[in-house]
């Protein structure tokens, strides 16, 4: 069963729902999510997921029925204040981060889900040395195949067990957004986020881009920079594709329907 919770405006890039927030009512409106005691799933999208939904009319509606899909990168927030909305950038890492820190006077509990072998054991030592305090009460670093019913069951039980109010999801898209989909009324968690590299950013296997980077718009070639034998052909292909179709999207030449059912969220067991 779902409920409407209060819900922001969506920008339309390409037929992909863009919420339209800053990170202080991001944070507000997942938050809020936790003391109702509802549940969603929150998607964090920037140019590569858009173009990927474009080949991929799951992944473009696993987008679209979101809690929250929050502009990751700066091209989806021009072509937001383009369409006439005040927004901002709320990449992963910074929402995880900003979270995190805004959790601890709300006694949030959080589990960590994904990454490299050790990964999510060094994020849980990196953000708990970082804010003083933190509840991170799991983690589980998942095999890159599909769980076996076996494991599945294994990480409800864990789940059952620490009961955390957000679980962080650290798999790359579109298999992060697909799980949280898939798992977000089973497993016993308020909020799902999915925030792709913020465990290897936060562990320091990723150097992030300065902020002016950032606001420019060239996080991407920060990004390639640091892994080019995994990252050219994404961004060889997804850019210029993307450049193309939002330029004829804002001329009026081509048209994306937006079927968005904002602020879904499922009751609370």
């Amino acid at each position: 069963m779902t409920h409407e919770h209060s819900s922001p405006s969506r920008a339309n890039v390409l037929g992909i729902g863009i919420s339209v927030v800053r990170m202080p009512d991001a944070v507000g409106r997942v938050t809020q999510l936790i003391r109702s005691g509802g549940k969603g799933y929150v998607c964090v999208t920037g140019v590569h997921g858009i173009m990927e939904a474009q080949r991929d009319t799951a992944l473009r509606s696993i987008l679209n029925r979101s809690f929250l899909t929050l502009p990751d990168g700066m091209p989806t927030v021009w072509v937001g204040r383009h369409q006439g909305f005040s927004m901002e950038q709320v990449s992963g890492p910074d929402f995880m981060i900003r979270m995190c820190q805004d959790g601890v006077a709300n006694g949030l509990r959080h589990f960590l889900y994904g990454g490299d072998v050790g990964v999510a054991e060094r994020l849980r030592e990196a953000l708990c040395e970082r804010i003083p305090g933190l509840q991170i009460v799991g983690v589980y670093t998942p095999p890159f195949r599909p769980l076996t019913s076996d494991e599945l069951s294994h990480v409800q039980d864990m789940i059952d067990d620490c009961q955390p109010d957000v679980m962080w999801i650290g798999l790359s898209t579109p298999k992060q957004e697909r799980f949280m989909e898939e798992f977000v009324g089973y497993l016993n968690a308020g909020v799902l986020v999915g925030v792709g590299a913020a465990f290897d950013f936060h562990t320091g296997r990723i150097k992030d881009a300065p902020r002016w980077v950032k606001k420019i718009g060239m996080q991407w070639l920060h990004r390639l920079s640091q892994d080019r034998r995994r990252l050219w052909r994404r961004y060889l292909t997804n850019n210029p594709r993307f450049v193309y179709h939002i330029l004829l999207q804002c001329l009026g030449v081509q048209r994306r329907a937006l079927d968005v059912k904002e602020g879904a969220a499922i009751d609370h067991a």
